[in-house]
């Protein structure tokens, strides 16, 4: 499938619809799909026949499943370096997305993960359904919170952020707002109305007019209620003593998590919650994808990535071999590792 049919780019009034076109594989972004969004925001971004852009999924499953993780996988087992290149221009749209001027809606209905977050997330309108599920799951593969995600992330309230980072569970529609990753939530039977009304939105207050008057209360989330320990655990110091916290709470869900966390890469926990409390302290959205390529460029070249993915996508024994296998094994100058710079090699967003 070429890009032009991976990625769907029409006018409907003054609405720029982009449409993801990859429903058999949950709509995962490929090279040529990031290139092909790039351009027609930067082209929307002048041209005065639109006012708005929409960015949806094709299908009934989800907006975006993330990256074509077995494209990355591949490539890394190969020894290979065009990930790298994938990324360096994912993140510059992400970064593109964020700067937008004009109003850019995200549909997040159904599946919406990864690379998902990073077309959606940095938008200006983010409109959640009853069906979102929305997550960062990359440490479940070896692998670090990118796309922006431990920027987002790090924003949330007290430590939910911290928590969704390494445990990479998906939230729903209220969950999802209360961490500052959806602003609206619209039930799905009103978003075709939604979408047609936008259609003739000229200005961002019409636009912001319009969704107000489609949206509705979502279900009660599960995270607020689970806040007291969310907040006291993962503050600890470091992943081991937040494993601990969460064994001697009492609390049956928050066992549950310590059991589910040492099950993960031990490397990525503790990279992943030094990126996302370095995250806290960026000036910008900038910042930190040039912080998350560094990390990305280190976690593409260490086996627990290749093996996570072998275990949880390709072979699917849900057995991987993380090396090292413990987390008193990572020590503080292999977390420091994932961080060092790239040389001539770095993104450079936030130096533009």
């Amino acid at each position: 499938m070429n890009a032009e049919d991976a990625v769907l780019v029409r006018l409907e009034g003054r609405a720029l619809h982009l449409t993801l076109n990859r429903p058999r594989v949950l709509n995962a972004l490929d090279h040529a799909m990031v290139r092909r969004l790039d351009e027609a925001l930067a082209e929307a971004a002048t041209d005065p026949a639109v006012s708005t852009v929409i960015i949806a999924g094709a299908g009934e499953r989800g907006l975006c499943a993330g990256g074509d993780i077995r494209t990355l996988h591949d490539d890394a087992r190969a020894g290979g370096r065009a990930s790298l290149d994938f990324w360096r221009d994912e993140y510059r749209l992400n970064a593109r997305i964020h700067r937008f001027g004009k109003p850019y809606v995200a549909l997040m209905d159904g599946i919406v993960m990864g690379g998902g977050v990073g077309v959606s997330g940095h938008g200006s309108v983010r409109i959640v359904t009853e069906r979102s599920r929305v997550a960062m799951p990359e440490t479940g593969i070896g692998f670090v919170p990118d796309v922006g995600g431990t920027r987002l992330l790090a924003l949330a309230p007290g430590e939910l952020g911290t928590h969704l980072a390494l445990t990479g569970t998906p939230v729903g529609a209220a969950d999802a707002i209360l961490c500052g990753l959806a602003d609206h939530h619209v039930p799905s039977d009103r978003l075709p109305a939604l979408v047609t009304a936008l259609a003739g939105c000229v200005t961002p207050e019409d636009v912001t007019r319009t969704v107000r008057a489609h949206a509705g209360e979502p279900a009660a989330g599960i995270l607020g209620g689970r806040r007291v320990w969310i907040d006291r655990c993962y503050a600890a110091a470091s992943v081991e003593e937040i494993i601990d916290r969460l064994g001697e709470t009492g609390e049956p869900e928050a066992k549950e998590t310590a059991e589910a966390l040492l099950a993960l890469s031990p490397t990525a926990l503790k990279v992943t919650l030094e990126a996302v409390r370095r995250a806290r302290r960026t000036a910008s959205l900038e910042e930190a994808l040039d912080q998350e390529y560094r990390v990305s460029a280190h976690a593409f070249a260490h086996p627990d990535f290749v093996e996570g993915v072998r275990a949880r996508i390709v072979d699917k024994d849900g057995d991987p071999r993380w090396s090292p296998h413990r987390l008193a094994d990572v020590t503080t100058t292999d977390v420091e590792g994932f961080f060092a710079p790239l040389g001539a090699g770095e993104l450079g967003l936030a130096r533009r």
